[in-house]
């Protein structure tokens, strides 16, 4: 039994059925927009108030390891794109492994992540009352690796859901349950991990690069 198989005896054709996945997966999507452009707020309100301690923040921070985080990330939307064109020509077994690489680059994506939090750990840069780091002294800079900690954490879960799905997808497309008439989950899987992308497109900038 495929994904879907299940789902399709309460809807009246399969068109109608992936017309209210996808649907569905927007108006989950707009839920997931509006979490983080929350925090967007909050973030815009503090750099304005402590724009000093931030631009020194984001001088601390490794511009280099996230500009190859951000192109992990991209590549795996790309194989993604890629597995959903090849499950749509009836090519289950590209598209299998145009999702196993994009879970891989979410994979690779914690692993270089992880990196930058265990340097700051090590170093003291820590949200509120625990930061310790000496070499930046500056009023509202606990506050900056408040946000930093919780933007990219929060991030960072989004994609261990995404590898989660992607592995799931995987899973199916190995055994050929997706096709040309059967590709909802494909496209809506893809669709939440090029959201996952598209945050960190905004955070990239707004933590690292702040000029």
């Amino acid at each position: 039994m495929h994904p879907e198989a299940a789902a399709e005896r309460h809807f009246s054709s399969p068109e109608f059925q992936r017309h209210a996945a996808r649907l569905g997966m927007w108006t989950f999507l707009a839920t997931e927009i509006l979490l983080f452009a929350g925090l967007f707020v909050a973030y815009v309100e503090y750099r304005s108030l402590y724009h000093e301690s931030f631009f020194q923040g984001s001088r601390h921070l490794d511009a280099m390891l996230a500009t190859i985080e951000t192109v992990v990330l991209i590549s795996g939307s790309f194989a993604v794109a890629m597995a959903h064109h090849y499950t749509l020509i009836n090519r289950s077994g590209w598209a299998c492994v145009g999702l196993l690489l994009a879970a891989a680059s979410g994979v690779a994506f914690l692993a270089l992540h992880g990196v930058e939090y265990v340097t700051h750990f090590r170093e003291g840069a820590l949200p509120g009352k625990y930061y310790t780091f000496s070499e930046i002294q500056t009023s509202g800079i606990s506050m900056f690796f408040t946000l930093y900690f919780l933007l990219t954490g929060l991030h960072s879960l989004h994609v261990i859901a995404g590898t989660g799905v992607l592995l799931w997808l995987a899973f199916f497309a190995a055994r050929g349950a997706f096709s040309s008439q059967n590709y909802s989950a494909v496209e809506n899987g893809g669709l939440y991990w090029h959201l996952v992308d598209l945050i960190w497109i905004f955070l990239y900038p707004l933590l690292y690069l702040i000029g």
